[in-house]
């Protein structure tokens, strides 16, 4: 399945509908565009790799390190997956594009998130306040 169609299927799953705004066609020439026309892709294999780790819990047993900006947790290790391509920024041989990307694609969901700002889920003001503190921290160095 290629990104469109990933995309296409989270949203009609219903996981991420109420997070995407433009057409799931957007964001997937977007992704193309910016990130894979400049970086590599991970080679599937790999993919593989780290699926099967899903399922058989080995991920549960790694070490994991935060990514700056987006504070995604990363796998220090999986088995038959090198290292260095667990980390995207690994995959860009410009390291100061990538970082300019990052910087642009998290300044993205921090004006989307200002959307929402003032939303609540029922009376209940901690959800809104828990997604909003998840937003990209732009002040982190990279």
């Amino acid at each position: 399945m290629h990104t469109e169609g990933l995309l296409k299927s989270v949203i009609n799953s219903g996981i991420g509908a109420a997070f995407i705004m433009l057409h799931p066609s957007k964001y997937a020439a977007m992704l193309a565009d910016k990130i894979y026309s400049v970086g590599k892709r991970m080679k599937l294999e790999y993919t593989w790799r780290i699926i099967d780790a899903i399922h058989d819990g080995s991920l549960l047993e790694t070490e994991y390190e935060l990514t700056p900006i987006f504070n995604l947790a990363v796998p220090t290790k999986v088995k038959s997956v090198p290292s260095e391509v667990l980390h995207p920024e690994n995959l860009w041989a410009n390291k100061n594009l990538y970082n300019e990307t990052l910087k642009k694609l998290a300044g993205l969901f921090q004006k989307n998130f200002k959307l929402y700002a003032d939303y609540t889920v029922g009376n209940d003001l901690k959800l809104m306040e828990e997604i909003l503190a998840a937003e990209p921290q732009l002040t982190q160095d990279i």
